[in-house]
């Protein structure tokens, strides 16, 4: 199973380019904290680079900029290429399945402006519906 959900902070405004068959796409990097701390030491973070496809692209880029807290639920893939010196490099990004707002709006952090309404979150997925689930007292534990 490949999932990860992470919360962080924009380190710089989400970049929206379009595919030549008119895709959108976003590229983003969120500063993660780590849950640990060596004692006299500053906290840590680990910089990840995000990708968001199509309306989560665009509702990325239209609700988020550098320094907004987001949430994000994606898979991790890995890709290769050689850097300027002909070695064999390789990269890591999440790809986006769903993005969330977090953090309260009073630290401005949901990256809404002047009155905007925005939704929660976006996901990709097109079926959030719950109602097939199986009732708790069929289950057997």
């Amino acid at each position: 199973m490949n999932c990860c959900v992470l919360t962080g902070r924009l380190v710089a405004d989400p970049e929206l380019r379009t595919t030549p068959s008119g895709l959108s796409v976003c590229r983003f990097r969120i500063a993660v904290d780590r849950a640990y701390q060596k004692s006299g030491e500053e906290r840590k973070a680990d910089f990840i680079d995000v990708v968001a496809w199509r309306n989560n692209a665009d509702f990325v880029t239209k609700y988020f900029h550098k320094g907004s807290m987001i949430a994000v639920q994606g898979s991790l893939q890995t890709g290769t290429y050689e850097d300027k010196n002909g070695n064999k490099r390789t990269s890591y990004e999440i790809v986006a399945d769903r993005t969330e707002f977090c953090g309260s709006k009073s630290d401005g952090s949901s990256g809404q402006a002047g009155g905007n309404s925005a939704p929660a979150s976006y996901s990709n997925s097109t079926s959030d519906d719950f109602s097939s689930v199986v009732d708790d007292d069929d289950l057997p534990f």
